[in-house]
Order: structure tokens, then sequence, then C-alpha cells
């Protein structure tokens, strides 16, 4: 595949993307100061082949400051600098330029040549990420052909060759895996119109483009089996610096219960920055928004909020998948949940480990995650949930709000009003009843029960008998909890049953 950027004979060689998709103009940067306007003009764009492009030209700074074999460091520390903080997001571009910077003291040579490894790096690094991305998005999603969504650009434009986000895509329609392509066209200088639907034609993968407002719509209205973007920058705890527009899109695929994914090098992960509060965002020209075709659009003295990138949380991210590992933001759902339960020796009898799932209960993210994988097991099997007392309160109401379906509530004796029919269960710490009232559901409905803990069954058996004695029919039995060493699941057969973490 032909790169983007390159070193040729002396120079920077690369493509003139603000010419694309009418103009294909190749520019050759001989100074930094041509570097500097081609990075920050969006000549050269996307995280990875800024990156390469700082270190090339740092190469081009250390020639330049080369007389008779003598190197001038300091000058070339000046220079490199410019460089480094010409476009602010992205972290590749700082981190390109310290990697070159590592060789100046062996002169220009060492440094031209750490840069062309970093060319062979970046496209090797991309092929392994889409390709480790590919096969994440089968499991996740089943083999296809899927239906994708992507947002900027993020193919060979936006690194040295091959892509990132676009590159998973052309390694999934390698694979005849891909229905269909919609892009976003990308605000603010379109390129997802120009860039993006330009590489997905020269691939002759289907597409479509979308204005970026229409993007959360598609999702919502099941015309998406996933997003696959890239980023400028991702956090130590996770979260996303992408182009601005990211954000609706992952709120938009967690709330359809769809995978959204980031695909992105090593290099773009920042350990130094803890969160997304750390990042700063670029804010571009007004004229960027205000004008089109040089024609001003808006009226005159109107101002624009024009941010360049914005900042998705760690908690809307299903999967960062780089060229070396697939990162789960906060870790696996049933590490995170097991890092939230607190284990209460002896209580509520002596002989008993209390599963206390307050401090789980008090994380909104964690619930609202484990609401989801619950919703997401059972998804279009069940027409209500029916909640246990009482700690299976909080979760049944946040799966029964994820599903949009009716909440009913199991109690202990003496709490409900009206007629109630109710049933005696065993505790794995004694004896109880559990009662529903008698016209809670409608004739052949089916229900998905929850209870917090598995432990003995009891209570889930108990609540099974109540639906079908009220001629409902089981949709599934979830938990957040099991205590697989009590055996509970064993006699709740043959009903399906789906706990996030199994503490044996």
């Amino acid at each position: 595949m032909e790169r983007s950027i390159t070193w040729d004979s002396g120079t920077i060689r690369t493509l003139d993307q603000r010419a694309l998709p009418h103009e294909r103009r190749i520019m050759r940067l001989t100074t930094v100061d041509q570097l500097v306007d081609a990075i920050e003009t969006l000549a050269i764009r996307g995280a990875p082949a800024v990156g390469v492009a700082g270190a090339l030209g740092v190469a081009l700074a250390a020639r330049h400051h080369t007389v008779d074999g003598l190197l001038d460091r300091p000058a070339v520390q000046v220079q490199a600098e410019r460089i480094a903080t010409a476009r602010p997001t992205a972290v590749n571009l700082a981190w390109g330029v310290r990697r070159a910077l590592t060789r100046l003291p062996e002169g220009a040579d060492a440094v031209l040549d750490e840069a062309l490894t970093m060319l062979d790096e970046d496209e090797q690094a991309n092929r392994d990420a889409s390709a480790r991305a590919a096969r994440f998005l089968r499991e996740q999603c089943g083999p296809g052909p899927l239906r994708i969504l992507t947002h900027c650009n993020t193919g060979r434009l936006a690194t040295v060759a091959w892509g990132t986000a676009l590159g998973t895509i052309r390694e999934l329609a390698a694979a005849g895996q891909v229905q269909e392509v919609i892009a976003g066209e990308t605000r603010p200088l379109l390129q997802g119109a120009r860039l993006t639907a330009w590489e997905l034609a020269e691939e002759g993968i289907p597409h479509r483009l979308c204005v970026d407002s229409a993007g959360p719509a598609a999702i919502a209205t099941g015309m998406v089996d996933c997003v696959i973007v890239g980023a400028d920058r991702i956090t130590a705890r996770g979260d996303v610096a992408n182009k601005i527009g990211t954000y609706p899109l992952a709120i938009a695929a967690q709330r359809a219960g769809i995978p959204f994914v980031v695909v992105a090098p090593e290099s773009t992960v920042d350990v130094t920055v803890l969160d997304g509060a750390g990042i700063r965002i670029e804010e571009r020209a007004d004229e960027e928004v205000t004008h089109h075709a040089g024609q001003l659009m808006a009226p005159v003295g109107t101002r624009a909020f024009n941010p360049a990138f914005d900042v998705t949380p760690a908690d809307l991210v299903t999967a960062v998948v780089t060229e070396s590992r697939t990162l789960r933001p906060g870790g696996e759902l049933a590490e995170r949940v097991a890092a939230r339960i607190q284990v209460v020796a002896d209580f509520p009898t002596p002989g008993v480990s209390f599963q206390d799932l307050g401090p789980l209960y008090a994380d909104p993210a964690l619930v609202r995650d484990t609401a989801t994988a619950i919703w997401r097991q059972f998804q279009g099997r069940f027409d209500c949930v029916l909640a246990l007392e009482a700690r299976g309160f909080p979760i049944g109401s946040a799966v029964a709000q994820r599903a949009g379906a009716p909440l009913i509530l199991a109690r202990k004796p003496g709490k409900l009003p009206g007629e109630v029919v109710s049933v005696s269960y065993g505790l794995e710490y004694g004896n109880d009843r559990l009662e529903m009232q008698s016209d809670a559901l409608a004739p052949g409905a089916r229900v998905l029960i929850i209870d917090d803990v598995l432990a003995t069954g009891g209570t889930l058996e108990a609540a099974a008998q109540l639906v079908k004695g009220s001629g409902g029919h089981i949709g599934g039995l979830a938990a957040i909890v099991e205590l697989g060493g009590l055996g509970g699941r064993g006699r709740l057969t043959p009903h399906e049953v789906f706990c996030v973490h199994d503490v044996t």
C-alpha cells in the first residue's frame, strides 16, 4: 500500500489532504516552517501520521543544523519544540518528536534512522491492531456481514499506511464481513466526507455519508451493529479524545447495547494523563464554521464554538484495541464487580460470609454496565422484570429501565397491599416467604427474575414458582454475584441462569 508520508531525498514527501478528493496533490516539505504549517492547516493530519511527521521534522532540522559535520543541538531542540506544539490534543505528535530527539546525540543520520524505523513500525502496528480489532468485533457481533458506523478519517491518510479503525473495516471487508459503512461527514473540515468516503470508494466498500448529528439516530433506529473510531489521546483511566462528535456516538451506542470500539496504536495511550480533564482540547478558527468555500454563511460578527475534539469517558468505551492488547477501560465487568464487593464474615449469622454490594450500588457507571450485561443476555426474551427484595431492587430497576420494560417487586410478607400470592423458601441462613401482588402479571407474560446474589438458589426458585403460579413464563434468572460453591444453580434447571461474577 502506498504510504501517505515518507522520506524522499532529503524531503518529507506527503499527500496534501486539503486537496482531496478532487485533486491528488503531492507536497515536498524541505523546512520545519513548511512542516509546521502543513500540520496546523491539516495538510498532514491523523494522530499516527502527525507522530511520524514530527519525527521526520526533527530529522529535517538536524540535517539543516549540521555544518561541516558539527550538529547544533540547541537549534534542533528549538525547532523540535515548535513541531511538538503545532497541535496540542494528539499525544502522538510530541511522542514522535521526543523519540527522534533521543538519537540526537548520535548525529543527524541517527535521528533519520529512528524516524524511518517509526515509519515501518507504524504501518505494522496498524495492521496488527486492525487484525486484533476485527477478531474482537467478530466475537462481539458474530461473523457478519456487519453494519458499521465510523467517524472522522482513520485510514491510510491518517497513518503511514493501512489505518486504524478504517484499517479494521478493510480487514473485515476483505473477509466479506462488511454489509455497509456509515461515515459521519465530520466537522469542522469534513474529513469523513472528503477523506473517509474517498478511501472507502477506493477499496470498493459499500458506504453512505451522514451528517454528524444523524449518527446517533442511525444507531438508535437499528441501522448500526457497531461503532469503530480512532483516537488522538487515550488517558490512563481509558478516557478517549477523538474528533468532535465522537462522544454522542458513544452515548448512543451504549444505550443501543452495541459495541463502541477504539482502535489506535500504543503511542496514543498517554499514561501521564489520568483522565479526560487533563487533555487540552484544540479550538479552531470561527471561519471554519461561519464560512463555506470562502463565503460567509452566518450573520456578520457571529462567533463559533469550534472544538476539534471531544472526550469520551472510559465507561462508554467497550474496548480500546492496540497492536499488542485489547483493553477494557476499568477492567472486565466481572473484575470490576469483584472489586466492589465487601465480604462481611459471620453476618447475619455465624458461618455466613455476607456479600455486601453496597459499594457496587454506589458506582453509577458499574450499575449501568451490569444492568446492560444482564439485558444483553436476555434481550428480546422478556416482557417485564421481577426484582426480589431487597437488594435485587436496585439492579432490577436498572435492567427494567435499560430494557424499557415494566418493573414488578416481589417482597417479604406483609409489605404489599391487596391480594397477594406467596411461597415459602429456604435461605442460606434460615427460612422466609416471598409475596407478589396477584394481579401484577399479565397472562402469559415472559418474566426476567433478578436478585443481587445467587447462593443456595432458594429465593430465585421461589420467585420462579410465583411467576408460574400466576400464569407467567420464565424468560430467565439473573443475579450479579453467584456463590458457586453452594450449588444454587443446580436447583434452578431448566431455566437459563446468568450471573456477572462467580465467587467460588
